[in-house]
């Protein structure tokens, strides 16, 4: 017999959680439809809806004692214990782009998130981390506020682009 309480439950109901808070967040959203005819509110209706259907259908699974095992040829040791170093990191740089996000601006910010995280995970040639660290800055930042008409904070480098 599984027990019904698993880690696997926690992290569908999360899943979950977060998928309407997405929706639920995103229907204050009140803005203009772009030139593409894509108002700010569809990316996020759509990573949100899929979201809650993902939740579902993980909890549903879970629930029935369903468990994920490993693919033959990831290299994972499942007995491994949690590395909370990268833990600590990926989180501390997360919560640092969020409170710089307004001074930095998004290119620059973004640009430092992706270049930190490189870094944090593993990134063997930080020279090419940070070179494609920035061309994601510029490109996102262009797609928003270009593309889709979403105002992104443009810190020192407003006017610019």
């Amino acid at each position: 017999m599984t027990r019904w309480w698993r880690p696997e439950l926690g992290l569908a109901v999360v899943v979950l959680v977060l998928g309407v808070l997405v929706v639920v967040g995103t229907l204050d959203v009140s803005a203009a439809a772009s030139q593409l005819g894509l108002g700010p509110r569809f990316f996020p209706m759509l990573v949100g809806g899929a979201m809650v259907l993902i939740g579902l259908f993980y909890v549903a699974d879970v629930v029935r004692g369903g468990h994920a095992e490993p693919e033959e040829s990831e290299d994972v040791d499942a007995g491994a214990p949690t590395d909370w170093r990268s833990v600590a990191l990926v989180s501390g740089i997360f919560l640092a782009f969020a409170a710089l996000l307004n001074v930095l601006g998004w290119i620059i910010g973004a640009s430092l998130l992706f270049f930190g995280l490189s870094v944090a995970l593993g990134a063997e040639h930080k020279v090419r981390a940070a070179g494609v660290s920035v061309v994601m800055g510029v490109v996102t930042y262009l797609l928003f506020v270009k593309g889709l008409g979403v105002t992104l904070p443009g810190g020192p480098l407003a006017g610019v682009i």
